[in-house]
């Protein structure tokens, strides 16, 4: 494994427009007002559509898949979410918003031959934001 505990990786930005939220509405069965009605949305303190929490969590394969020279394990039949230890929603992700995800490896461990468990603390940064809109603590199963 080339990865080191504590090596911090950033994506490049990602726009995270209304048609992408509108997508994941009709995915997950979720159309309430604030992410798919402008003109209703515009109403609340928002001032605008948002994207669901949820929406913003799975970005991260495609935020991950954004990092220029991200490092690569060799050898890689699988990799499988195993669960999050804490995932708090900051600031919501305004329609229209670039992102960038901020990956940080906290932990690394061979569970058992060819089982590697990684924990990354996971940022979703908002262009233009001082805080960002969701941080994660992440595992995953890489199979080898």
């Amino acid at each position: 494994m080339a990865m080191r505990v504590g090596t911090e990786q950033v994506s490049d930005w990602v726009v995270v427009s209304q048609e992408m939220i509108d997508k994941f509405a009709d995915a997950t069965g979720d159309h309430q007002f604030i992410h798919v009605n402008p003109a209703m949305a515009a109403m609340t303190p928002f001032g605008g559509t948002i994207a669901h929490g949820f929406l913003t969590l799975s970005l991260m394969p495609l935020l991950s898949s954004k990092i220029a020279d991200a490092p690569k394990i060799e050898g890689v039949k699988m990799g499988v979410n195993y669960g999050g230890n804490k995932v708090r929603f900051l600031t919501p992700v305004r329609s229209g918003k670039r992102v960038r995800g901020r990956f940080k490896l906290m932990e690394l461990i061979e569970k058992r031959p060819g089982q590697w468990q990684q924990t990354n603390e996971f940022a979703v940064e908002i262009e233009g934001e001082d805080k960002p809109a969701m941080i994660a603590e992440w595992i995953t199963q890489i199979f080898v």
